[in-house]
């Protein structure tokens, strides 16, 4: 039998049984929908992680005071002290001196009151050393310029403080009030979309000369600073200068292991975590998910049986005339791998409607808009995903139909064509 044969003799098949085919291919349309739904917003996930923690680069760690461990990630803690000292000009020179450190920045931060003509605010507002600040952030600029050294009285601003906190878009040269000082806007910031390394997004930041802003903030002690930022000249050696920044701050600031009152991270090393705690509740899910493929499969199985009691006699017919059993075998593997094929591209397809339906949803559930996540967040779809969800239900069409074909294939001519 020729193998166009087999195809028309098992695509009439399927056409023969109508509604009963349709609904077995439900069943892996439901299946591969839901794994596929669930590994696309996965990577999703992982690539709005990435964007969300290169808002200081990948070579970047950050000190902070406050003992914080949960895997490295920074606001869930296995302990809180109970005093949280500020880090020192002394933490600063002694991070300075750490072989491989590149640039190092003492900030000191603060929400204050900002006021434009009649409107008023209260906005993050960072002082920051201009020459480490320019070596370490990639912030782009959207127009103006970066701070320098010799600035007073002079800030650049995020993009959301430019363009959404005020009615009247602020331009350059504009004219601020911070906390009853005026400042002169020299630079805005291109929008980042995110909240940035250690929750300091740059878009709803106002950042300015750290001795301008210690005449603003009178809450945080001269010569402490509430952040320290650290850039590493090879990307490479992050670990050991996170490693030897831990070291020496504990012999430094007499603490121990168990008493530590400060925390250090890096955006690669809360990337890995955070892309390893995603990757394994998908894995999960997706297992969970796969329950409904099997369920699938037994359905395929089920089909396949009663085509062949329902074509007892056709099979008959087809050994008479000189069929062997490996065709026969071929013609109904044939006929179950297409209900496996046909429910895996309906089911991709649907899968990532889902995946982008929920995702969307979750965006503007979480924000308002887009401003927190930014437009990586949307379904991620890759061809290894296409090419796996297709793949795996072929094989789950494949499988469910070879039991059902070899029971075709042993019957008796003699004994098929007497079935009623």
């Amino acid at each position: 039998m020729r193998y166009i044969d087999i195809i028309k003799l098992s695509l009439n098949g399927l056409s023969q049984r109508g509604l009963r085919s349709w609904l077995t291919i439900l069943g892996i349309v439901i299946g591969v929908a839901a794994v596929v739904a669930i590994l696309s917003m996965g990577a999703a996930t992982q690539q709005s992680v990435s964007s969300q923690l290169g808002g200081l680069g990948a070579n970047v760690i950050s000190i902070t005071p406050g003992f914080s461990r949960a895997a490295g990630i920074p606001g869930f803690s296995e302990r809180s002290p109970t005093t949280s000292k500020n880090l020192t000009y002394t933490d600063l020179q002694i991070i300075k001196s750490i072989s491989g450190v590149q640039f190092v920045d003492g900030i000191i931060s603060q929400r204050l009151d900002v006021s434009y003509f009649s409107e008023s605010a209260t906005i993050t507002v960072e002082g920051v050393d201009p020459y480490a600040w320019n070596g370490i952030t990639t912030s782009k600029l959207d127009s103006g310029r970066l701070l320098t050294s010799t600035d007073k009285d002079v800030v650049v601003i995020g993009y959301n403080v430019a363009n959404t906190m005020f009615k009247k878009p602020l331009t350059l040269n504009t004219q601020l009030n911070i906390a009853g000082n005026q400042f002169t806007v020299v630079g805005i910031l291109q929008q980042s979309g995110g909240a940035g390394f250690g929750d300091r997004g740059s878009d709803n930041m106002i950042i300015m000369p750290i001795n301008s802003a210690r005449s603003l903030m009178t809450d945080i002690v001269a010569n402490q600073y509430s952040s320290i930022d650290v850039k590493v000249a090879d990307r490479q050696s992050i670990d050991q200068v996170t490693a030897d920044i831990e070291s020496k701050l504990i012999i430094s600031r007499h603490v121990t292991n168990t008493t530590m009152d400060f925390t250090v991270t890096s955006s690669q090393s809360v990337q890995q975590t955070i892309s390893s705690v995603i990757g394994t509740l998908s894995l999960f899910l997706t297992g969970i998910a796969a329950i409904s493929l099997l369920v699938g499969a037994i359905g395929i199985a089920n089909t396949m049986f009663m085509s062949v009691m329902e074509r007892t006699q056709e099979i008959g017919t087809l050994k008479a005339l000189g069929t062997t059993n490996f065709e026969i075998v071929k013609m109904f593997v044939f006929e179950s791998a297409m209900i496996g094929l046909i429910g895996g591209l309906i089911g991709i397809f649907l899968g990532f409607i889902a995946s982008g339906t929920i995702t969307e949803l979750g965006i503007r559930l979480i924000s308002t808009g887009r401003g927190s996540f930014g437009s990586s967040s949307i379904a991620v779809i890759t061809p290894e995903l296409v090419v796996f969800a297709i793949g795996f239900s072929l094989i789950i069409g494949i499988l469910s139909g070879i039991f059902p074909a070899r029971r075709a294939a042993k019957m008796q001519p003699i004994e098929a064509l007497r079935y009623e």
